[in-house]
């Protein structure tokens, strides 16, 4: 590595590729289900202590 200038590849790198692989568009069709789970988990968190604070007030 010592030979070669800053900025320059040395030929065994060169070769290498990326590794992304061919671009593939995101199927659609199971997002919604996680989303739903998180939406049902954050408003049954929000009803309990919504319903605790008012336990705590009366």
């Amino acid at each position: 590595m010592a030979g070669y200038p800053p900025g320059e590849t040395p030929p065994g790198e060169s070769s290498t590729g990326s590794g992304a692989g061919p671009y593939r568009p995101l199927t659609r069709g199971w997002g919604k289900g996680p989303l739903v789970v998180i939406c049902l988990v954050a408003l049954s968190c929000a009803l309990f202590f919504l319903a605790y604070a008012i336990m705590l007030n009366i």
